[in-house]
């Protein structure tokens, strides 16, 4: 018998990605749960049914995911833990520590500050063995999911030159802002556009700080819009504390990853596009060093929708369930 996995948002971008991977997961049955009246998408043969707290444990919902606003997750969270579903929540909603961090960055009071400490962060590359034994898990940003697979091992290997600054140039697919529509987000605006917004003040990054152990001054981060769907490019910049070349650096990245599924690292200085992530939870990493001026370009990318939401979701939900990591991914 599969698990059944509940989704709430099913019809957001990141909900139907859900949706879509978990159909072919083996060991997974996908439940749509309706929390809003007028919820629309179709269920194409899949089993729906309204949300109530009751209703979990009625339907046998083993894990639920939460692709909803933040508030709404606050709202749904506690009352499935209760009815002892497991929860995988795609929002902002738990990723920070402390209620006076999400004040500051999501401008907004917290409703459940008690999960907080409890809520396991969702990267499973840095987070594996606490996520394996969590009831809350918080899943990433799409921006802090590239930076964090693409600055931690560095930092912890001590080559960046912090008190240089870290510069992340952070490019997205207008998906990762979301399916309800906004003047910023409106096709005249993004067509043959390119902007930047949240300038300083990107509620992702504490996210970077909190999980590469970077002072707000050590990292400046920019977000902007790309006019096309879906895909995250970084482009990330800093001086190395020695004189060291791109092969150096590519060996940091082998260490840390040579045994992690999802991610690749490109070799002789190339540098990866979206073409090579669209559709799949890999993270691609590519590197150029000079060793005279000590200036290092790191390029990671990854679909937002993927590796940054349903697929990393999907990563943890495999991690709560004791299945391999890698189910219904490659």
């Amino acid at each position: 018998m599969r698990t059944r996995a509940g989704i709430v948002g099913h019809s957001g971008y990141s909900g139907a990605e859900l949706v879509k991977l978990l159909r072919r997961h083996p060991h997974v049955e996908p439940v749509l749960v309706d929390h809003r009246t007028d919820a629309a998408g179709g269920s194409d043969g899949i089993e729906r049914f309204a949300w109530s707290p009751a209703a979990l444990a009625e339907n046998r919902i083993a894990v639920l995911f939460l692709a909803t606003p933040a508030e709404v997750s606050m709202e749904l969270a506690p009352a499935a833990l209760e009815h002892g579903a497991k929860v995988v929540d795609l929002s902002g909603a738990f990723r920070l520590r402390t209620a006076e961090n999400y004040q500051r960055w999501y401008g907004a009071g917290h409703a459940r500050p008690d999960l907080l400490a409890e809520a396991a962060y969702g990267l499973p590359e840095f987070c594996r063995e606490r996520i394996r034994h969590a009831r809350l898990v918080s899943n990433p940003g799409c921006y802090p999911t590239a930076a964090n697979l693409a600055l931690k091992p560095l930092l912890e290997a001590g080559i960046i030159d912090r008190a240089a600054g870290v510069v992340c140039d952070a490019k997205s697919g207008v998906s990762g802002a979301g399916k309800k529509p906004s003047p910023r987000t409106h096709f005249s605006a993004v067509a043959e556009n390119f902007s930047a917004y949240s300038v300083l003040d990107h509620r992702h990054v504490p996210e970077v700080l909190l999980t590469c152990a970077l002072q707000e001054d050590e990292f400046s981060f920019t977000a902007q819009l790309l006019p096309l769907h879906r895909g995250i490019l970084e482009t990330i910049y800093f001086r190395s504390n020695q004189p060291l070349d791109s092969s150096a650096v590519v060996e940091v990245y082998r260490r840390q990853y040579e045994r992690e599924p999802f991610l690749r690292v490109c070799y002789g200085g190339d540098m990866p596009d979206l073409h090579a992530v669209a559709h799949t939870n890999l993270c691609f990493l590519g590197v150029k060093a000079d060793p005279e001026s000590r200036r290092v370009v790191v390029v990671a990318v990854i679909d937002n929708l993927v590796k940054g939401a349903a697929g990393q979701a999907i990563q943890n939900m495999n991690l709560l369930l004791g299945l391999e990591e890698t189910e219904g991914l490659l």
